[in-house]
């Protein structure tokens, strides 16, 4: 009987309020986050943590004290457990968390005593940064070989318009964009916000092929919203949220196009297009921080699109990735096509993992 162990990757988050600012550390002291040497990253991370903690405790104190996102991502391991039952004798899906509990390091133990036949890692990133799937892919392959873990194993790279992900966003932007149009009225027609996590400018600067892929993904949405709605002047923009720090950052932001839809008269629906799962940026600066902004601008209508959690044609989209994974070679398995050898990402963008081909 063949065993399959699938490991999930999310970024994690603080499941009570004292683990803020560890969690706030260990998101700081990762070297893809910060990039400078160990004896000068550590103590840094320290600082920004202690002093981003207090902060950081209120925003989590807005959502019940942590981050939901564990129970979010649990719910969607079953539901892809469930669509995998088919695919070899023994199917189990774990979870590795980057930032949080379970780690990379617990999940390593746990497939390792499963004793799996093959492995494949599903990042919960659609899009690929080196911020965070690279990341996670690194975090993981330091914990498989502390472990021992040896089964063969290969790691989607990125689906940024793979179909049931395509599908599953349109399919809960639809009703979105129907609410905003009741209350605007007047046959006024709603402006679709794709909003991602933002990165600074110096990462895309060495090649993270990131914001270009958000820019696929949001096109893609697009098209599939316009044939639905039998609507090819759809309006929609791409925007970021989530910025920190002194850096510039990659844009326009999101406040800016709620300041341009204001200018406009216009009501928008905000998809968090990279977040596949509810957590800090959907629910507080989403939810909260954002609609005060376009309440305060006076927009007829702010309506913000759910993330896709266990949206059917998505966790069918992942099922199928998984499958494909498995009559691959060993290593970064690229599914939805692209320049050569199946890679998706341009060549310009270093970053990319498949930059070896």
């Amino acid at each position: 009987m063949e065993r399959l162990a699938v490991v999930v990757f999310n970024l994690g988050g603080p499941d009570n309020p004292e683990a803020v600012e560890p969690f706030l550390f260990n998101l700081f002291n990762d070297p893809a986050i910060i990039s400078l040497p160990g004896i000068f990253r550590n103590p840094l991370a320290k600082l920004i943590s202690r002093r981003r903690g207090p902060v950081a405790r209120d925003i989590y104190a807005e959502i019940g004290g942590k981050s939901p996102l564990l129970e979010e991502t649990q719910a969607q391991a079953e539901a892809l457990k469930n669509k995998l039952a088919n695919l070899a004798g023994d199917v189990r899906v774990f979870i590795a968390m980057r930032y949080w509990h379970p780690f990379s390091e617990e999940a390593a133990r746990e497939v390792k005593a499963f004793e799996p036949d093959q492995v494949v890692l599903l990042p919960l990133y659609p899009q690929f940064s080196t911020t965070t799937t690279g990341s996670s892919l690194k975090a993981w392959d330091r914990a498989a070989e502390a472990v021992g873990l040896k089964a063969p194993s290969r790691a989607v790279c990125c689906y940024p318009f793979e179909p049931g992900y395509i599908r599953g966003q349109a399919e809960l932007i639809r009703p979105a964009i129907e609410d905003a149009e009741r209350q605007m009225g007047g046959g006024k027609r709603a402006r679709v916000l794709f909003s991602a996590h933002g990165l600074p400018e110096k990462v895309i600067a060495r090649g993270d092929p990131y914001q270009w892929q958000i820019e696929q993904t949001s096109a893609a949405v697009s098209d599939a919203l316009a044939e639905a709605l039998s609507r090819p002047d759809l309006d929609w923009a791409v925007c970021y949220q989530s910025r920190v720090g002194p850096l510039k950052w990659i844009g326009p932001s999101l406040e800016d196009e709620l300041k341009r839809a204001g200018g406009d008269g216009a009501g928008v629906v905000v998809v968090p297009v990279a977040f596949v799962s509810e957590h800090s940026e959907t629910l507080v600066e989403l939810d909260i921080e954002y609609r005060a902004v376009a309440e305060e601008l006076g927009l007829p209508a702010y309506v913000r699109v759910p993330a896709l959690a266990v949206q059917d044609d998505f966790i069918g989209g992942l099922a199928r990735m998984v499958e494909g994974c498995l009559g691959e070679p060993d290593g970064i398995v690229c599914l939805v096509g692209g320049e050569t050898g199946g890679r998706l990402c341009p060549s310009n963008f270093k970053g990319c993992p498949l930059d070896t081909v």
